[in-house]
């Protein structure tokens, strides 16, 4: 490390949004040419802190630093010129611009910009060279010229890193890179960020996967509860102490299952095609089984089709063609609460928006599908002893974290707002379990509980199947494993035989990783 100044300090920075303190007395070091990474479970502060780094929130206390200098960053627009730079997790592109438009269009106002291209001094092949000049010299490989509606996700972010890097910045964050990249896309974007970092750049990194800080990072902070727990060299602790550290005690990281004793299927889609009202196949011609006693793990880029598949089974989206059996009876044309009753249940993808009431008590959660039937209503009357009482249990058995059960859910972590959702879904004992993204936002203590339950649940005989965009989640859990892209299932392997760098191909449409799979699936029922 440079004995001179650090390109960035943070001291004692605070922020509170009401009661909640979502940074407290937080410092931070980076240097010239390092690799940071920012870890913390959800809710730890990494984005409020990075937030104000970048402009977007004003703390409560504290000081920025810059390469020894005392700033004060109110916009986005100031700490651009302060050369900081940051690719959010969800992308700010214009479709229907080139790589090059996008680019400038981080200089100017989208008016602006179309005043430019329709008048004289609009010179696109210029453009297009400053912006190549800038990819040419970092080595990033994207087209100046391309549309951004035609790229692929692991191109577009290229693009939103052009787009800081054409502006001068030397400190570049990036929030969650990797959430929607390929595995392929993923090594080339570290790949990229090392040869940043060797040319001077320095780079924060904000991210919950420990294998990632470990692949990627020099030194890593860890937040929990807006504060800092730890400073680590990263060659000098391991994913274990920090998993430690994030959630405060220690924590299993590998998922440990017994072979699966698959019966007969249970749940069978056939032909299944949903179409938009902008005549999209959002899912085409797909066909899939899951026998009781096994999980079917789908794995793909988000938003190839995975919430329209799990909306679809439940009865909120409605098919354009196609059957879905379960229990051997036709869920096409019933309704969400049918279905239920037939013993399919759902974890869904956002426990917020579509598991829970957040206004609603822990309690009343635990009932949302049962509380019109006895013993929660008798004779058109809510029975509030049997419904807490029944909550009590379910409290116990999930091990949910709450000082009562008559307490607002909303005031949940999300671990445990989760097993409020897994105990009301899974008390039922379903024999058919669809499980959306069932740890998305949770910390990795919140997230062994969540696998714990998903296989206990297999191992009692439920057909379980899991709509994951985290690979990693698919290939510890799944006893097969299918690739959902562009609404179609484009391979199928054994879980037990599951190559990464394959999937990684057949999520990114690659043909010949889909023949292979093909080829493995064929030989295994062989």
């Amino acid at each position: 490390m440079s004995e001179q100044a650090p390109r960035l300090r943070l001291a004692g920075i605070s922020k509170h949004f009401g009661s909640i303190q979502a940074n407290n007395d937080v410092s931070l070091e980076v240097a010239a040419g390092e690799i940071h990474c920012l870890l913390g479970e959800n809710g730890a502060g990494k984005s409020t802190l990075m937030n104000i780094l970048y402009g977007l929130v004003r703390p409560d206390a504290g000081k920025i630093f810059l390469d020894g200098r005392p700033v004060t960053i109110h916009s986005p627009h100031q700490a651009i010129e302060l050369g900081i730079g940051m690719v959010h997790q969800h992308f700010m592109l214009v479709p229907t611009l080139t790589v090059a438009e996008n680019v400038i269009l981080g200089t100017r106002s989208l008016l602006s910009l179309r005043r430019l291209r329709e008048s004289v001094l609009w010179d696109r092949r210029a453009i297009e060279r400053r912006v190549g000049d800038v990819v040419q010299r970092y080595g990033l490989k994207i087209n100046p010229g391309a549309r951004v509606a035609s790229l692929s996700v692991g191109e577009q972010q290229r693009v939103e890193i052009v787009k800081a890097l054409y502006r001068g910045v030397n400190l570049l964050i990036l929030d969650e890179p990797t959430a929607v990249l390929t595995p392929q896309e993923t090594t080339e974007l570290f790949k990229t960020l090392r040869s940043f970092a060797a040319s001077g750049l320095s780079i924060i990194l904000i991210t919950h996967k420990l294998h990632e800080v470990m692949e990627i990072s020099d030194r890593v902070t860890v937040l929990r509860d807006g504060k800092v727990v730890g400073r680590r060299t990263t060659c000098e602790t391991d994913m274990h102490e920090l998993a430690g550290l994030m959630v405060g005690r220690d924590v299993r990281l590998t998922v440990e299952k017994t072979l699966a004793r698959p019966g007969a299927p249970v749940l069978m889609i056939e032909n299944l095609t949903v179409v938009d009202d902008e005549g999209r196949r959002l899912l085409d011609n797909l066909s899939l089984q899951v026998a009781a006693g096994e999980i079917l793990g789908v794995a793909g880029v988000d938003g190839n089709g995975q919430r329209e598949l799990a909306l679809a089974i439940i009865g909120i989206l409605r098919p354009t063609s196609g059957e879905i059996i379960a229990n051997g009876q036709s869920l096409i044309g019933r309704t969400p609460r049918q279905i239920a009753d037939a013993g399919v249940r759902h974890i869904p993808e956002d426990r917020q928006q579509m598991g829970l009431i957040l206004e609603f008590s822990v309690a009343d959660n635990f009932v949302l599908k049962a509380f019109d039937r006895p013993p929660y209503t008798i004779h058109g009357l809510l029975q509030p002893s049997a419904i807490i009482a029944y909550a009590q249990t379910l409290i116990e058995r999930f091990d949910v974290r709450t000082p009562s059960p008559t307490l607002p859910v909303a005031n949940l972590s999300g671990g445990n707002q989760q097993k409020v959702v897994l105990g009301r879904e899974l008390d039922s004992r379903p024999r058919v379990l669809v499980a959306a993204q069932p740890t998305r936002g949770l910390d990795v203590g919140a997230t062994e509980y969540v696998h714990k339950a998903l296989l206990a649940q297999r191992d009692a005989g439920a057909a379980i199947l899991l709509i994951s965009t985290d690979l990693e989640e698919v290939l510890a859990l799944s006893d097969r494993i299918v690739v959902l892209y562009e609404g179609r299932i484009v391979g199928e392997v054994p879980g037990d035989r599951a190559n990464v760098q394959q999937i990684g191909l057949m999520m990114a449409g690659v043909q010949g990783a889909q023949s292979a799979a093909r080829q493995e699936a064929n030989m295994n029922e062989v």
